[in-house]
């Protein structure tokens, strides 16, 4: 989807910077792969520097803040890769799935250049939504049927390993669910425009001035407390394991 992140995108290098942990997770994932394709690649987070690797991105706003010295990037979409068959050990991508404009043919293609293993990092649609559904549900109206289920990619894919993928605390990659103990963040209009789902939502204000009047009385802590007490959650958000 590059009109999306031609508009949105330009605020990701600065609050969707890559979460170590997240990506040690992914390059576990990747096993042995010497060469990698990173489709839907963004900015470059979770790239593996110990690989050779080169990203597919349609967006230019995206390849705009790729960082000097990253991966060579190739404009193009997912659902129709410039690459032969078998032309990389790993095909990646990294929550992105859910905004190809045709999500089946784009599996397909992660399985034609892949000879080796395709590694997703996505969202599982059927997990329980964490808090924020009590103020913005718009969020999962809206993220529930673009995101694939764990049974669709076992259709398109085949035989797959699902691995959850637990959030830190501490998350430095504002993706959606990454700020579930920290709450103002939410509130923060720049932390919100680096979430594609946000700028679909015509109406929000009301419930995030909801939000804030809750932190401000305590009555947010009060309700929650028992998520202060932990370091990591999950989410639902899950690695997608697919051997050739």
């Amino acid at each position: 989807m590059p009109e999306l992140y031609d508009a949105i995108g330009r605020g990701y290098r600065t609050h969707r910077r890559p979460d170590p942990r997240l990506g040690a997770a992914v390059a576990r994932a990747l096993g042995e792969a010497r060469t990698v394709v990173n489709v839907g690649a963004g900015a470059g987070s979770y790239e593996p520097a110990d690989r050779a690797v080169l990203a597919v991105e349609p967006a230019a706003a995206m390849i705009a803040q790729r960082p000097p010295g990253s991966a060579p990037v190739v404009q193009a979409s997912a659902t129709d890769l410039p690459l032969r068959d078998g032309a990389c050990d790993a095909a990646m991508a990294v929550l992105t799935i859910h905004h190809w404009p045709d999500r089946a043919r784009g599996l397909s293609e992660l399985r034609r250049i892949a000879r080796r293993r395709v590694v997703l990092l996505t969202w599982d649609p059927m997990s329980t939504p964490f808090w924020l559904e009590e103020y913005v549900p718009q969020v999962w109206m809206l993220d529930r049927p673009i995101f694939p289920t764990m049974d669709e990619l076992r259709r398109e894919l085949g035989s797959i390993e699902v691995q959850p993928l637990p959030v830190p605390h501490d998350c430095v990659d504002g993706f959606m669910g990454a700020y579930w103990r920290r709450p103002a963040s939410y509130l923060d209009p720049d932390v919100r425009g680096a979430m594609s789902t946000f700028s679909k939502i015509a109406d929000a204000g009301t419930g995030l001035a909801r939000l804030r009047r809750d932190l401000d009385d305590g009555s947010w802590r009060r309700r929650h407390r028992a998520l202060l007490e932990l370091t990591e959650l999950d989410l639902g958000y899950r690695l997608v394991i697919h051997d050739r």
